[in-house]
């Protein structure tokens, strides 16, 4: 994702996300954020295009979890979900309390103010 704050993560999740997608994109960015020892912030867009997960996506989302979320918990400084995607909004409600880090929740329009909480 361009025009990021120096060390954030930017993500752009658009239609449905594949297992190819978790492979060839997320996973090697991830792992090149993650991979030093500097606190990780990341912010993902879930545009209204978003439809979801197919049925591998979800499996590799649970190992990714596993891997970053658990291992590197306490590398996890802030990350910012930028969507009007109504049912992503009220999960992050409901479940973003478990989230590793500080966790907020921007409205599409909204971009650049969570660009500049990510980085703060």
């Amino acid at each position: 994702m361009e025009g990021m704050p120096e060390g954030v993560l930017g993500l752009r999740f658009s239609g449905e996300i594949s297992r190819g997608d978790y492979e060839e994109v997320l996973m090697p960015a991830i792992d090149e954020a993650a991979g030093n020892d500097q606190p990780f912030r990341c912010l993902c867009e879930l545009d209204a295009d978003f439809e979801g997960y197919e049925a591998g996506a979800v499996w590799e989302d649970i190992k990714t979890g596993a891997k970053y979320v658990v291992g590197h918990h306490a590398n996890w400084h802030r990350m910012a979900l930028v969507t009007d995607v109504e049912w992503i909004r009220r999960a992050t409600a409901l479940f973003g309390w478990m989230s590793p880090g500080e966790l907020k929740l921007f409205g599409l329009t909204e971009l650049e103010a969570a660009k500049e909480w990510v980085a703060g």
